[in-house]
């Protein structure tokens, strides 16, 4: 009988459950964007409105309070001090802003206003209560003014929407040129009034990127009723003014129904681009047309990969793919106009030129990963690079708004070129990008002049050598491999030679990489453990974490160590000698297990390297361990800067089940699937399935695979048989495989 009485309550809990799976299944992808997530701590995302590798970032600045407000904004903050149009996304240094708006009523007021003293400036508080942000969607409630402010964006423009409450006294918009973000500051900006309702006009300004020019147009959706332009706070007469520190202030009597409407279009080139770009992309002023428009282009791209997994899997996939794409950005018009980095303008283009280009992160797994889900961009990015090389005379190294920062060490746009090249991109011009990556590699600058030797860099004449040393040679070995598919012999040798200079820096006897002095005698004092930021022999690490860093050589390396026992040995205690970094360590060495750092890209591929000895299990116990602790759902669900799309990138191939530990030779690694399935949307209708059987918290070892119906013992998978389509099946256990990635014949191979 009782068993009788509880049919009823299983079959209604049954069906809430189906229902909820089956809701989950059908919601649109990009309900499962969380912008917030990373905004916390030191993950740096940018928040606001944006579409997928769009020219306009358009979201609120808060008070610059630190590093950590880097991209303009942090969760711990309850002040915004206007929305402005462009923003970094998760690196380590401020920069842009541009063009800050700002909404408000009452009495004039110039300043933005101080931590502790708001009410003395325009900026508002606000709680996070009132604020929703979502792909190409961003809305607050400003408490100080009680108006509701709602953001979206084209890819050139930004469109905001302000609604004020009834009967508003003095309603009027900011407009700061001299606002930026970090240490940008403007050295030429100008606003000119054409009609009632048009302002146009342009900010150059000074920051880690040492020139930017930018032009807008700015398009109110009601006459202005005065249009005061200040310069360093003096009000000025004319409607047309130039200078340095210009605000500008567009007053109205009341705002019709209450809501005003603002387009503000950018362009690189011109204000007369700019205007084109308006005209073209956003002619009306239907606000909810445009975030569906903005959701819509979100959605189709995050489409590119279908997961079947929890709610909460989803949420930190689906975001992290949306990180993948704030940047490379858009640095063009719609009629291919572009700024180059020799300050000319370059006309009607055939290509698409981006900017962006934190390459020191992205090459690791950000840029791989667009090899399968952006291939029609791929080759853009690689023509705006061979652009670039033509301009300034060498490849980008960290390339922003048309100007090289020179930041980080390497010369990491050639992994991307020939990573391009040898998985069949052919959109480029080969001879010339050769050209271009040989000459990265033949500088006279920070210590490659010793390469070109085939010697060590000596640690007392270069500060760190080590961590140069080794991301040249990771370079190097791809010029050599983009050599031998081009049938240079002579330079397929040479830069073969250069690839292996990273045993210089291997000491046997306490079996670190570490500083070598002219003399040939190591550095000493040593440390494995004590890191000085930017001021050792590694850059942003130590001895502990810079020691893997031989992605196109894993099997070298083992040698070193003495074979696998020994390489295992040394890897498994990375992850248990306690880290000591010291008082001067660099703040980018975060989201520790032991020594390993998963929040600094150097590291990331070092989980992956078991499998290389046959211990495949022990990447899975990682994965698994990284993926619990250091991405959440959560404001501070990133522990470490997003830079660029490359930690969320890693976190894509880790959920799908493999990596990309050797930037460019076409293979990915596996290591445990995060995910229940997941579908490649591929070019050509192609599908790549992947059916992960008996996925669980317990079963995270792999037992063994089959792609295609066939079984699959390596223990990495080709780019080739991905982007093919087709389907596999992983299937899962509680216990290491006794059988699978273990044999001598299945382990990853550097170079094919």
């Amino acid at each position: 009988m009782k068993l009788k009485s509880f049919k009823p309550f299983f079959f209604c809990a049954s069906l809430v459950l189906s229902l909820h799976v089956q809701a989950q299944k059908s919601a649109k992808l990009t309900s499962f964007v969380d912008p917030i997530i990373g905004s916390a701590k030191h993950g740096h995302v940018f928040v606001g409105a944006n579409v997928p590798f769009g020219a306009v970032q358009l979201g609120p600045n808060n008070i610059m309070e630190g590093w950590d407000w880097c991209s303009g904004y942090n969760y711990v903050s309850n002040t915004i001090t206007g929305f402005s149009h462009t923003h970094l996304s998760g690196t380590g240094i401020g920069d842009l802003g541009d063009i800050s708006i700002m909404p408000v009523t009452g009495a004039t007021i110039l300043e933005k206003g101080k931590k502790g003293a708001e009410e003395q400036g325009y900026l508002s508080t606000f709680t996070h209560q009132n604020e929703i942000a979502k792909a190409g969607y961003y809305s607050v409630l400003l408490d100080k003014y009680k108006i509701k402010a709602e953001l979206t964006t084209t890819d050139r423009v930004g469109f905001h929407q302000y609604s004020f409450p009834k009967n508003s006294v003095t309603p009027h918009i900011v407009i700061d040129l001299v606002e930026g973000i970090g240490w940008d500051a403007p050295t030429n900006v100008s606003f000119k009034q054409v009609d009632a309702t048009t302002i146009v006009g342009n900010r150059n300004s000074k920051g880690w990127a040492n020139d930017q020019r930018l032009y807008f147009v700015i398009k109110f959706s009601q006459p202005i009723n005065n249009f005061d332009i200040y310069d360093d706070d003096q009000l000025k007469k004319s409607k047309e003014v130039s200078g340095k520190k210009l605000k500008a202030v567009a007053n109205f009597t009341s705002i019709n129904n209450n809501k005003l409407q603002i387009k503000v279009a950018l362009s690189p080139v011109s204000i007369e681009n700019a205007i084109l770009n308006l005209k073209t992309e956003l002619p009306g002023w239907d606000f909810a047309l445009t975030v569906k428009s903005a959701d819509a282009k979100w959605e189709r791209e995050l489409s590119k990969v279908k997961i079947d997994a929890s709610a909460n899997t989803k949420k930190i996939f689906y975001t992290a793919l949306y990180h993948t794409m704030v940047a490379p950005s858009i640095f063009n018009d719609v009629n291919k106009d572009y700024l180059g980095t020799d300050k000319k303008i370059y006309r009607a283009a055939n290509f698409t030129n981006y900017t962006t280009f934190s390459l020191w992160d992205t090459y690791r797994a950000a840029n791989p990963l667009y090899t399968i889900l952006h291939q029609d961009k791929v080759s853009d990015v690689v023509n705006t690079m061979l652009a670039i090389y033509k301009e300034q005379g060498k490849l980008p190294v960290w390339h922003l708004m048309g100007n090289e920062t020179n930041t980080m060490v390497g010369y990491h746009a050639v992994p991307v070129i020939v990573d391009a090249y040898l998985k069949g991109y052919r959109g480029f011009d080969a001879n010339l990008a050769f050209e271009a990556v040989k000459q990265s590699a033949m500088q006279k600058t920070n210590g490659i002049e010793y390469i070109q030797q085939l010697k060590y860099i000596p640690a007392e004449k270069v500060n760190e050598s080590v961590a140069k040393a080794l991301e040249y040679a990771i370079d190097d070995y791809c010029i050599a491999m983009f050599a031998k598919a081009l049938n240079k012999t002579e330079d397929y040798q040479y830069f073969s030679k250069r690839a292996q200079l990273y045993r210089e820096y291997f000491d046997q006897d306490v079996q670190f990489m570490r500083g070598k002095m002219a003399d040939g005698k190591w550095r000493t004092p040593f440390s494995p453990v004590k890191a000085k930021h930017r001021e050792d022999d590694y850059t942003e690490g130590n001895a502990w974490q810079y020691t893997w860093l031989v992605p196109q050589d894993v099997e070298g390396l083992i040698h070193l160590f003495g074979g696998n026992k020994s390489f295992v040995n040394k890897l498994d205690s990375l992850f248990i000698v306690p880290a000591d970094l010291g008082e001067s360590s660099s703040p980018d060495i975060s989201g520790l297990i032991g020594n390993y750092a998963q929040g600094n890209e150097p590291g990331h591929h070092i989980p992956y390297l078991y499998a290389y000895a046959g211990q495949p299990w022990k990447t899975a116990d990682l994965i698994r361990k990284i993926d619990n602790d250091f991405f959440t759902a959560k404001p501070d669900g990133l522990c470490g800067n997003e830079d660029v799309g490359q930690m969320s990138a890693w976190y894509v191939f880790s959920a799908l089940g493999f990596y990309p530990v050797n930037p460019a030779n076409g293979a990915y690694v596996f290591g445990t699937p995060l995910v229940k399935s997941a579908t490649i949307h591929l070019p050509a209708n192609k599908e790549f399935d992947i059916r992960v059987i008996n996925n669980s918290v317990a079963n995270k070892y792999i037992q063994r695979i089959t792609i295609n119906g066939k079984p699959y013992n390596k223990s990495f998978i080709l780019h080739k048989t991905i982007v093919n389509g087709g389907e596999m099946q992983i299937y899962m256990g509680n216990t290491p495989s006794k059988t699978w990635g273990v044999n001598a014949a299945d382990l990853p191979v550097s170079t094919k």
